[in-house]
């Protein structure tokens, strides 16, 4: 069953790119997929150490010999891609467009922002909800990828190429964008949510797959949860960058910044109950636990202190769950079991759900 889902467990920014990079790496796998649209990033560290933010395709396609597949639930906005292309330097061999991918118009974008969604909900006015409104009602100046002449040169049988790799035993990786949080429908928080549904069910039924064949299912989880900048929803016990930089012997001013927009996102501290839920509906074989390093930036040495320990263990009483593995930096991820054989340790490991 050679399908991995990777899905966010809060509202985005979870670090999924990165995941879904590694799990590619090393599942050496023959094909990666990105659903959704142009209104969040993933993004991943290459291995000659560069930082890619990618909007439309997936962040997985910088493991070698992959190609990339945008299915029919992509949402494409032409001009992101063909940037993204160029910048990777990706040819037609690298990528496959589902000819009934949905496309992104002008008027798309420029609903969005004369709808008052950007001040309303934090959208990002990528013109991605807009543009499946179009879809779902039907109307007659929908524009798929087969019809638009920028994709011409990518369109293929996505299904029959996905199947075909499935069949020979080899891996697919599936990126789902966004956060379990901003779930239309499971979420909790609409209005104030995307435009989308955002659980790994919905992500292998946009890829066009079957259930059947997945292997695993990752869900990945950061240490803050974060939201984007303005009335974005509900954020459980906010704080500021300040306090967690303090707390975690960051620099001062250190901030992160909506990929999209570039605009300082809002931080609060660990919600298990959100959690917990994307846990009961996902249902993952494994659980990444990203940004370990604003607990304690000496992880980023591989330095565990008593602290960092604690926090971890308190972390996983919490949602009922081990944690498979931790993001300790952009670009790093270390197993569970590999954080040492130290006294408090095996206490840690005695009374820690399983």
């Amino acid at each position: 069953m050679p399908i991995s889902v990777v899905v966010g467990g809060q509202f985005g920014s979870e670090g999924k790119g990165k995941v879904a990079f590694e799990i590619a790496r090393k599942q050496n796998a023959a094909i990666v997929v990105r659903v959704g649209g142009t209104n969040s990033g993933h993004t991943a560290v290459d291995e000659a150490g560069r930082t890619w933010a990618l909007r439309q395709l997936p962040a997985s396609i910088l493991a070698r010999q992959t190609m990339a597949i945008l299915p029919a639930g992509a949402i494409i906005d032409p001009e992101i891609l063909r940037k993204e292309l160029d910048e990777l330097k990706l040819d037609a061999n690298r990528i496959l467009v589902s000819p009934y991918a949905t496309i992104i118009a002008p008027e798309d974008k420029q609903a969005e922002r004369h709808s008052g969604l950007i001040s309303q909900i934090g959208s990002t006015g990528s013109g991605t909800g807009a543009a499946l409104i179009r879809r779902m009602g039907r109307q007659q100046n929908v524009v798929l990828a087969k019809d638009h002449p920028a994709i011409a040169p990518f369109i293929g049988d996505t299904d029959t190429v996905m199947r075909e790799a499935l069949n020979q035993n080899r891996w697919i990786v599936i990126e789902g964008s966004q956060g379990f949080g901003l779930s239309i429908l499971h979420g909790g928080f609409y209005p104030k949510a995307t435009s989308r549904d955002t659980t790994a069910g919905t992500f292998l039924g946009e890829a066009g797959l079957s259930p059947r064949d997945v292997g695993q299912i990752t869900l990945v989880i950061r240490t803050f949860p974060i939201r984007v900048s303005g009335d974005s929803g509900p954020l459980r016990n906010e704080t500021s960058w300040t306090e967690v930089a303090k707390t975690a012997g960051l620099p001062e001013d250190y901030c992160e910044l909506t990929t999209a927009t570039r605009k300082v996102r809002r931080v609060g501290t660990f919600d298990a109950d959100l959690v917990k839920r994307a846990i009961t509906i996902n249902n993952p074989t494994h659980i990444v636990l990203n940004h370990f390093d604003y607990i304690d930036s000496g992880v980023r040495n591989h330095k565990f202190a008593v602290g960092a320990l604690s926090a971890l263990r308190n972390i996983e009483t919490a949602i009922g769950r081990r944690i498979d593995f931790l993001g300790t930096s952009p670009s790093h991820l270390v197993p569970r079991e590999n954080l040492g054989n130290s006294g408090y340790l095996s206490d840690l490991e005695k009374s820690t759900p399983t």
